[in-house]
């Protein structure tokens, strides 16, 4: 069962966004936001002159980017599995 959605605003950048969120997420969606706004507080500081649409897409790459990683690790992991399950299954038959 799905905790109670609740309203709560974000700020990112000038905007501020009203959403709804599960309450067991909400610390989650509040410090992901303080990175974002943090990271955009970094891009400003070392590109002058662009506006905030500008910085927002830079965070979105950069943060996207991020994740990049982590779904290769999984899938080299559900590979791993795959094979070695595949290994398993062929010793168990070879041993019958």
């Amino acid at each position: 069962m799905s905790d109670q959605l609740i309203p709560i605003n974000i700020v990112i950048g000038d905007r501020t966004y009203r959403i709804k969120i599960d309450t067991k997420d909400e610390e989650a969606v509040r410090h992901t936001v303080k990175i974002i706004n943090d990271k955009i507080v970094e891009f400003k500081t070392n590109f002058a002159g662009k506006d905030m649409q500008d910085y927002v897409a830079m965070v979105m790459v950069w943060y996207a980017t991020l994740q990049i990683p982590q779904t290769n690790q999984q899938i080299v992991e559900g590979e791993m599995l795959q094979k070695l399950q595949s290994l398993e299954s062929a010793l168990d038959k070879a041993l019958e």
